[in-house]
């Protein structure tokens, strides 16, 4: 039977895209935060070794006789050495004269108030970080300003973020395989839930309707409390319906049988011959409804128990002889024998009611077609499968219709004047079917039909 519901998606696989995308996502973003802050870091870094060289001209500066007199201390370049050998452009102005280094070096025009800044410039043709103090000088007549502007390359910064960048990129990356594999074993932890529960269902007998008490998840509850719910509506709907069909099988079988002693009782104290007729034709009616109506329950019981077989472990020997013993009175009133052929046991595992159902069907079917003075031959075989094979000397089947005859309401075109309902073998062919069996019908060489039921 195929699955009536649609799939659409993995609930595991949404799982794991949502958590590795998060984990991606996340590990971008600490890559730009981790790079944006190494850089304010190292910025500053560098602003401070530049201020450093700055002050330290600065500090060298005297005013002598009206003259500015600056003796560079040779720590003031030495300390902005670096291992990319960045390059170094300084100018010293005095008010807004240059008395020394580039003219051309831009200049940062500080608010007042501030006597250092800081700024990253253009200047020939490379990106430079430009630094300038000025410190006022006072003489014995006279008062000046000197600013000292110091400018540096950034090829040391750039390796050094270049650096930095290359080892939070491999952080990064080593932090989002870490968190895809614990994706992976979170949606398997939480999706095993799921598994579980599912296979303790699937595990189950047909019979086996009792609730889910197996502990779950807070989130699994809903699913858990409804299924328990439906279980238990269907476990009382099942009930409802197998008691129906046993009422119903009783409340019909009955009263028919009533009025058929009736009809026979009525039949042996009538004498004229119109009557007669009229009662035999009453019983033969009465028969066929009998038959026509215990098949139907007996194939809605079928029907029913086929999806949940209610195995036993039988020996299908004694389960035959019990059936033709019961038989045999029909079968003496026809003048047939019934001739049991068997091993000493044939053990099987199946549902006794369905079985025994399917076995009285068959060998009834082989007494209504056997000729009267006959034998019908019932041979019970446990290899290759257990079988039973019941064999009479009727006409046998129609050949042309002998695919069909196992069909619902289907009869043979050689049974017209035979009670039947059409039912008896689809009865013991859907038996054979829910026990993973075989109802094979031919016709013997010799003469004869032949049902083989095998399981």
């Amino acid at each position: 039977m195929s699955d009536a519901f649609r799939v659409s998606g993995s609930l595991r696989n949404r799982l794991a895209i949502t958590l590795i995308g998060g984990a991606a996502l996340l590990a971008i973003l600490l890559y730009f935060v981790a790079r944006s802050y190494a850089a304010q870091i190292a910025q500053r870094g560098q602003d401070n070794i530049i201020n450093a060289s700055v002050t330290s001209i600065l500090d060298a500066a005297i005013l002598r006789d009206g003259a500015v007199e600056i003796d560079f201390p040779y720590a003031s370049f030495a300390m902005l050495a670096t291992a990319s050998d960045d390059r170094i452009f300084y100018a010293i102005y005095q008010d807004d004269t240059v008395l020394s280094g580039y003219e051309d070096l831009p200049r940062l025009q500080m608010p007042p108030g501030k006597k250092a800044g800081f700024q990253t410039v253009a200047f020939r043709g490379a990106e430079m970080r430009l630094a300038t103090a000025s410190r006022v000088l006072i003489g014995a007549d006279a008062k000046t300003r000197i600013t000292v502007s110091i400018a540096q390359t950034q090829d040391a910064l750039a390796g050094t973020l270049n650096l930095i960048s290359r080892n939070v990129a491999i952080f990064g990356l080593g932090f989002f395989l870490l968190a895809t594999l614990l994706s992976f074993w979170a949606t398997s932890t939480t999706i095993g839930q799921l598994r579980r529960l599912a296979l303790s269902v699937t595990r189950r007998g047909p019979q086996d309707l009792r609730p889910v008490s197996q502990p779950v998840p807070s989130e699994m509850a809903p699913l858990v409390s409804s299924l328990n719910r439906f279980m238990t509506r269907l476990d009382y709907s099942l009930q409802q319906s197998e008691d129906f069909i046993a009422e119903a099988a009783h409340r019909v079988r009955t009263p028919l049988a009533t009025v058929r002693s009736h009809a026979e009782a009525t039949l042996q104290r009538v004498s004229k011959e119109e009557n007669r007729q009229a009662l035999r034709a009453m019983v033969r009616a009465i028969d066929e409804s009998s038959r026509a109506a215990g098949q139907l329950l007996d194939h809605a019981m079928i029907t029913f128990r086929a999806d949940h077989l209610e195995r036993q472990n039988l020996d299908l020997v004694d389960l035959t002889k019990e059936l033709v013993q019961r038989l045999s009175p029909v079968a003496e009133m026809k003048d047939v024998e019934l001739r049991l052929d068997t091993e000493a046991t044939v053990p099987i595992s199946g549902d006794p009611i369905l079985l025994q159902n399917a076995l009285r069907n068959i060998i009834d079917n082989a007494l209504k077609y056997a000729p009267s003075e006959t034998a019908i031959h019932i041979r019970i075989r446990s290899k290759p499968r257990a079988q039973v094979e019941v064999r009479d000397q009727g006409q046998g089947f129609p050949a042309d219709e002998i695919g069909t005859l196992a069909s619902r309401f289907t009869r043979g075109a050689n049974a017209k004047n035979i009670i039947g309902s059409g039912l008896g073998l689809t009865i013991a062919r859907d038996v054979a079917v829910a026990h993973g069996g075989t109802l094979d019908l031919s016709n013997k060489p010799e003469g004869g039909a032949c049902v083989i039921f095998s399981l």
